[in-house]
């Protein structure tokens, strides 16, 4: 499971040695990783409709409780089939639609990553290792969606996404760490024991609003929503893989596999319905005004993720199996429609739905793909959509929370404009008469037309036989709601309310899409409007942001290392001197303190001349010397106190020191006066301030009781726990492990950076 899990890092790593290769041959052959991976999860099915659940475990961090910690049920299972099924069919239309671009490797490789960061997300029992794979979707998806890096509308558009999901990320981080100390467990199974104490608590609040700033700004619910059509950008496979089918139903996951933990609640629901029902009404009504295909996906997208927040919402047993299915009724329906209009692209070299007409008999797989989608989206029976539409109106017409009124006619809008959707996306480019540019336009390669007709033909196997999937969406729901019950989707439940709905759906799908003819008067007029939308206002935000930071910069950096050192100092000055004077009171005890002897005296007045001169002299070299005497003085202190090791440390870094000046000092250039009397007095001042407040601060300490207790334990235990004979060795080794990591972690980066700017090729018009 680990290794299958890992297989998409693994691909990344390979990527970098193996890099031509792939961009030659290899990538034709890389969809074999993702299938290996679908194959074994579909060979876990029978374990999880048995009732059973896997799990695997490797230490990591042991002593905090952060393990390789992965847990496979229901819900993690039909996640981790559609990123792996899904994924295949990726990994096979890209090698034909990228085939010839540079950087293809790379390309795999995020991919790769990407794959593993989901599929990491989906199966962490480990709330610590979730949320790391969580931030790790959202770095892998910035570079795929900036793939194309030298477009700067793509460059936008993955920093947007970055910081959105970045930011709700860092919020999620908050709540997680709330949840384990309260439940005293990273363990997310464990969590559900603790479930009463964690709604109860007082933080309950936070934790909510943690929660769901991570879920609603990954699954671009409002008005977090507009990262989502920006990141169109992307190249096709990504925008199928990432924005259908995966990285936007990660939020959709965390609020499903946190419904048994914090749901259930009136703040919660209610929480949901409403950001959901927003959500999904405003998305579906946008996606009538778009005439690129790729921005009309991208907003059904965002409705279909704000039904699934919707139905999470209403919090019932119908919602639940509704939400369920819903999942793998998008995700097919949409990763086709993706394709289809990857394809149509790549074909007709357009995505302006006004301008594409007739390509059914040039494309006519492509064409039986973007119709079987369309009408599963659209709802029609014997097409999986209609199993889908029918499960969401049986929970509104069931829902007791709210208004079941109000609630199932926001679904059924929001599911005429959706069907509107994805009928001007999979049919409306192949119906109708040939326009004369497209003349020309022939079926690409079976790599790019096959993939979404596989994905179509599940729409309607799916659709005519849904008791196929009614085991795995038992358990789905299961999952989702913390206990167990049957699932039972049929085709055909008889003439009822929830069927006329379905008619009343399917009629104004129809009559929308026969009737309506998108204007350029419509689009000039919904302009009007951006200021008022989130993303205008959220822009507006930022830029003045980048004012204030660049005057800012300007003000506080400007290139010179004395006012960066007086800033640092002044601060330093001025929360010491309040620490002191009002936060903590003023007691030294002189009579403890041992006395002054001459030598002492004699050192620090022969510090305080060589420093008074080094700040006067006019000559370097007068300077260098000066600066030389307190080196040497400090050395004296070391020696009086008995510390010889550390004043054989101080000579030699003192020494070295001044060779080195010595050795450079006539290669500088002129001297330049950068000062006056009253800088000068000025530093003097903050200098003499900063030294007797540290001072005093060492005089105070001095008069604290010595706890003795810390050196005993060392020496005691650091044979028998770090295996080591030197305290020091051990103390910096073992006892302060983490400070070693990060100090490894700072020079692994370094170096990272050094040998990339030594493999940086510069082109000959950019080295004059």
């Amino acid at each position: 499971m680990i290794l299958t899990i890992f297989s998409g890092l693994i691909l990344a790593l390979f990527c970098v040695p193996f890099g031509n290769q792939i961009n030659k041959k290899l990538s034709n052959f890389l969809f074999l990783i993702p299938l290996s991976g679908f194959i074994y999860f579909l060979l876990q099915l029978p374990l999880i409709l048995a009732g059973q659940t896997k799990s695997v475990r490797y230490e990591w961090v042991p002593t905090f409780g952060i393990n390789l910690d992965f847990y496979l049920d229901g819900l993690s299972l039909l996640f981790s089939l559609l990123i792996t099924g899904i994924g295949t069919l990726i990994f096979l239309y890209a090698a034909a639609y990228l085939k010839g671009k540079q950087y293809l490797s790379r390309f795999y490789g995020y991919l790769g990553l990407f794959m593993t960061a989901m599929l990491g997300l989906v199966s962490s029992n480990n709330i610590i290792l979730l949320f790391v794979f969580w931030e790790l979707t959202s770095i892998s998806s910035f570079f795929l969606i900036g793939f194309d890096n030298e477009n700067e509308e793509a460059q936008k558009s993955a920093l947007t996404a970055l910081t959105i999901t970045g930011g709700g990320g860092l919020l999620l981080l908050g709540g997680v760490i709330l949840m384990s100390n309260i439940a005293e467990t990273y363990s997310i199974k464990a969590m559900i024991f603790s479930a009463e104490e964690l709604k109860h608590h007082s933080w309950y609040g936070f934790i909510l609003l943690s929660v769901f700033a991570g879920a609603f700004t990954k699954s671009a619910q409002f008005p977090f929503h507009f990262w989502l059509p920006n990141a169109m950008k992307a190249p096709t496979p990504v925008s199928a893989y990432l924005h259908s089918a995966t990285m936007v139903k990660a939020g959709i996951y965390l609020l499903a596999r946190f419904t048994p933990i914090l749901g259930n609640t009136e703040l919660w629901n209610n929480s949901l319905m409403f950001i959901g029902g927003i959500t999904m009404l405003y998305a579906a009504f946008h996606s009538l005004f778009r005439v690129d295909m790729k921005g009309i996906l991208a907003y059904s997208t965002i409705s279909a993720l704000g039904i699934l927040v919707f139905l999470l919402g209403i919090g019932t047993r119908d919602a639940y199996i509704a939400a369920s299915v819903f999942i793998l009724v998008h995700a097919l329906y949409k990763a086709t429609l993706f394709l289809v209009t990857g394809t149509v692209d790549y074909a007709a070299g357009t995505r302006d739905v006004r301008a594409l007409s007739g390509l059914r008999k040039a494309l006519f797989p492509i064409a039986i793909a973007g119709t079987i989608a369309a009408l599963s989206s659209a709802g029609m029976p014997l097409f999986y959509g209609f199993i889908g539409k029918e499960l969401v109106y049986e929970a509104t017409t069931h829902s007791m929370s709210l208004n079941s009124t109000f609630l199932t006619i926001a679904a059924i809008l929001t599911n005429i404009f959706i069907g509107y959707s994805g009928l001007l996306v999979g049919i409306k480019p192949f119906t109708g008469k040939l326009n004369e540019e497209h003349l020309t336009v022939r079926l690409p390669g079976w790599k790019l037309w096959l993939p979404p007709l596989l994905l179509s033909l599940l729409c309607l196997v799916f659709g005519c036989f849904p008791g196929i999937t009614s085991g795995l969406m038992a358990y789905v729901g299961a999952a989702i709601a913390g206990k167990h019950f049957s699932v039972d989707l049929k085709i055909w439940h008889g003439v009822n309310t929830v069927f006329i709905l379905s008619m009343i759906t399917l009629a104004g799908t129809a009559f929308i899409y026969f009737s309506r003819r998108i204007s350029n008067r419509e689009l000039i007029i919904l302009s009007t409007f951006n200021k008022l939308s989130p993303a205008y206002i959220i822009k507006k935000m930022t830029d003045a942001l980048q004012v204030f930071a660049k005057k800012f910069t300007n003000t506080m950096h400007n290139g010179y290392l004395r006012n960066y050192t007086l800033t640092i100092v002044l601060f330093m000055v001025g929360v010491l001197s309040y620490k002191l004077i009002i936060g903590t009171p003023v007691f030294i005890d002189w009579h403890h303190l041992s006395p002054v002897s001459f030598y002492e005296i004699t050192v620090a007045v022969l510090m305080l001349g060589a420093i008074f001169l080094s700040a006067i002299t006019k000559s370097r070299l007068t300077a260098l010397v000066a600066l030389s005497v307190v080196g040497y003085a400090i050395c004296l202190l070391y020696v009086m106190y008995g510390a010889p090791d550390l004043a054989m440390t101080q000579f030699a870094i003192d020494t070295l020191t001044v060779v080195l000046f010595v050795l450079v000092l006539f290669k500088l250039p002129p001297f330049l006066n950068f000062t006056n009397t009253k800088i000068k007095l000025r530093d003097g001042l903050i200098s003499t301030a900063f030294g007797l407040i540290i001072g005093w601060i060492a005089l105070m300490v001095l008069n604290e009781s010595v706890d003795k207790e810390v050196s005993p334990y060392y020496a005691e235990n650091v044979y028998k726990l770090a295996k080591g004979k030197n305290v020091v060795n051990v103390i910096l080794v073992d006892f302060r492990g983490f400070d070693t990591m990060f100090e490894i972690v700072v020079l692994a980066m370094a170096s990272i950076g050094v040998y990339s700017l030594l493999k940086v090729k510069v082109k000959k018009s950019e080295r004059e």
